[in-house]
């Protein structure tokens, strides 16, 4: 290969079916670096060599990702996603221009040759295989076992309940931050070097929202402090709200959440202390998590009404107490002139899923149970 070229068994099970069968062997003949088995290069753990440059590269690659940073924490690697087999071909062409329809590359005789259409085997002939998968059982009687956790760990903490709701109305709640656009997981709850500490609920909500837009600004990571008026980074502002027992409210766009199915994403706002979301339009299972986490998920029933949120608002929930299936919500959003609007907020709660929200969490509500 004219490229590095590397490949990601993925799991134990397929690293071993592919040596039994000999596919491993094929891959070193080409200097294939083989990488461990696990997601690492797709959800951005790649320590890739020269990455720290930051200089403007390309990566082709057959993984389901392509934001910025995402892949080795250089915000100049371009990366495009395509077939294995066009990785393949381009690695060993290195050219990115290489179309192998057309174009032909020179053998070690000097020859003009070109690639046979790709063939192979869809599954395994002889089935998958695996000496070791990795899996460890559970203790049948689990009463007595003790999960022991560092107190001054970094990468691991005990889970605590959230607390449960009040029974009154949320009022003096702050606006965090208004989203514009795109508003994925990854902006949520970025993965890459963040993923360390996904044990550790605190540490990893210093990622929260930090990759979206402020719509007031443009900037990323940038949201207005209320209670100071500094601007500041978002987890930052949160903590602040968060310490002086003020409510907070996120707002974003269309399709907000989309992406990864990150419960991370859904806990690091309730951890801080967001209580709702209200959003144009929210992708179907980062609703779900908000749900189970005990938070409000709300959507604008006048998509319209987005534009009247402005940055120094503050928000009352107007009839929560009557919170239901099927009946809208009503928050007041309060604005620094002293006007109100008054917005009207849809929501897709069932009966179970307020129960979630009354206990705290979905959780908490098994528990109780």
């Amino acid at each position: 290969p004219k490229a590095s070229f590397g490949i990601n068994p993925g799991s134990e099970q397929i690293r071993y079916t592919i040596e039994r069968d000999g596919i491993i062997d094929t891959f070193k003949q080409l200097s294939t670096k083989v990488f461990t088995n696990a997601c690492g290069p797709c959800i951005g753990q790649w320590d890739r060599e020269g990455a720290e440059k930051q200089e403007k590269n390309t990566i082709v690659h057959s993984f389901n990702r392509n934001f910025s940073k995402r892949a080795d924490g250089n915000p100049n690697t371009h990366a495009f996603v395509t077939s294995p087999e066009m990785v393949a071909m381009l690695a060993i062409a290195g050219r990115l221009d290489f179309n192998p329809l057309t174009d032909t590359l020179i053998n070690d005789k000097g020859e003009e040759v070109r690639f046979k259409p790709p063939y192979g085997e869809e599954l395994p002939t002889k089935g998958f295989a695996v000496d070791d998968p990795g899996y460890q059982a559970p203790a049948k009687d689990g009463s007595n076992v003790e999960v022991v956790v560092s107190p001054t760990s970094n990468r691991l903490q005990l889970l605590a309940p959230f607390a449960p709701w009040d029974g009154k109305n949320i009022t003096g709640a702050k606006l965090l931050i208004k989203a514009q656009g795109k508003c994925t997981t990854d902006h949520i709850s970025m993965a890459g070097p963040w993923l360390r500490f996904r044990g550790h609920l605190d540490n990893i909500s210093n990622n929260m929202l930090i990759g979206a837009v402020n719509a007031f600004n443009g900037k990323t990571n940038s949201v207005k402090n209320q209670l100071t008026g500094a601007y500041d980074e978002v987890p930052k502002v949160q903590r602040a709200y968060k310490a002086a027992g003020v409510p907070s409210i996120v707002v974003g766009d269309q399709n907000y959440g989309e992406g990864s199915s990150r419960e991370h994403a859904a806990m690091e706002p309730r951890h801080l202390g967001v209580k709702a979301v209200l959003v144009k339009s929210f992708a179907r299972i980062h609703e779900t998590n908000l749900k189970k986490q005990g938070m409000l998920a709300l959507t604008f029933a006048n998509e319209a009404d987005y534009d009247k949120i402005q940055e120094d608002d503050t928000i009352n929930f107007l009839d929560l107490t009557d919170f239901a299936p099927n009946k809208p919500l009503h928050l007041e959003f309060v604005h620094k002139d002293g006007s109100k609007d008054v917005i009207t907020c849809n929501h897709t709660y069932n009966a179970s899923q307020i129960e979630w929200f009354k206990a705290g969490s979905a959780l908490n509500l098994i528990a109780k149970n």
